[in-house]
């Protein structure tokens, strides 16, 4: 019976990450041919995968990459089973090994039949099911050009974003990498207000007066103070009618407490500033540039943006969580 030696052993593990067990059982079973070898752990990981197609992989590594002149980026989840195997250091490493190799190409569907290290990217998932002894798959696959970008992997490998610019300046890393940490931590899913769709915006509307209106009923029953009820809940909603009616509201109040006129003009600035606030909250939660800044949640951050200097823009972002 052939006896596989120990380098033989070592480059068959380098190549496929198999165990030492597992590579030196299919050495023999080859009779020492390597590529046969390979061929065999891969079928293995095959069957494997077979027998675990209908389990769940929530857990995996999300992460970033961003080529090296910043205006290619990708973002993969590499999905697992566990969380043990998802911080693992092997998976990790395989992971940010196709986040890289996924820069080079379009879809999931291309990326997925590329080649990689001599075998598809599909083939190589199977392989590693094989390995690993869980179902691995790509969850996630996103991609992102642009004049400049820039990403962010949350701590665990559970998030990660990527967010575009306008144009390349000296404080670029710094933005896009601030704008990323935003996106991944509060999770916008449009760059503006102007992107919704009116419809959308009349159902979420709607949805949400629900919900306060029940929440309500519940306070009233526990004597504690109401919520308020608010009309609109996107900028695309406050027309100039509707702020001049805001002002008009704002100077009844002013007039019923008691207010001198002289005054009113310092006052009601900042009530239109809270009325808008408390009718925007669509457009806080996920139109990034009307989010309030993690870092100074006394500007937007299309206000951050604009410290930045004229031209400086953001373009485009992607995000990926488990």
């Amino acid at each position: 019976m052939y006896t596989p030696v120990a380098a033989d052993v070592a480059k068959l593990r380098n190549t496929t990450g198999a165990g030492m067990m597992d590579c030196k059982k299919a050495l023999v079973e080859a009779e020492g041919d390597f590529d046969k070898a390979i061929e065999i752990l891969r079928k293995k990981g095959q069957k494997i995968a077979a027998k675990r197609a209908d389990r769940d992989s929530s857990e995996g590594a999300v992460i970033a990459k961003v080529s090296d002149d910043h205006t290619k980026g990708a973002i993969i989840a590499l999905n697992c089973e566990t969380d043990f195997v998802a911080k693992n250091d092997a998976f990790v490493e395989l992971a940010h090994e196709f986040a890289a190799h996924a820069l080079n190409y379009a879809t999931k569907e291309e990326f997925l039949a590329s080649d990689f290290k001599g075998m598809s990217v599909a083939d190589k998932l199977i392989e590693q099911t094989g390995v690993i002894g869980e179902k691995i798959e790509i969850g996630a696959f996103e991609r992102i050009d642009g004049p400049y970008l820039g990403g962010y992997i949350h701590v665990g490998n559970k998030i990660a974003s990527i967010t575009a610019l306008s144009k390349d300046f000296d404080k670029a890393a710094e933005l896009t990498k601030d704008i990323s940490m935003q996106v991944a931590s509060m999770g916008a899913e449009t760059l503006s207000y102007k992107d919704f769709d009116p419809a959308y915006i009349a159902s979420e509307t709607e949805a949400r007066i629900a919900v306060i209106q029940k929440e309500n009923e519940e306070l009233v029953r526990l004597g504690k103070t109401l919520k308020n009820v608010p009309k609109y809940i996107s900028m695309a909603q406050i027309t100039n009618e509707v702020l001049k009616q805001a002002e008009e509201d704002a100077k009844a109040e002013l007039k019923a407490e008691g207010k001198p006129e002289q005054i009113w003009d310092k006052i009601i600035p900042g009530k239109i500033q809270r009325f808008i606030s408390d009718n925007t909250t669509l457009d806080q939660e996920k139109a990034l540039l009307d989010q309030k800044f993690i870092k100074d949640d006394s500007k937007t951050v299309a206000e951050y943006v604009k410290s930045f200097g004229d031209g400086v823009e953001i373009v485009g972002f992607k995000r990926v969580s488990l």
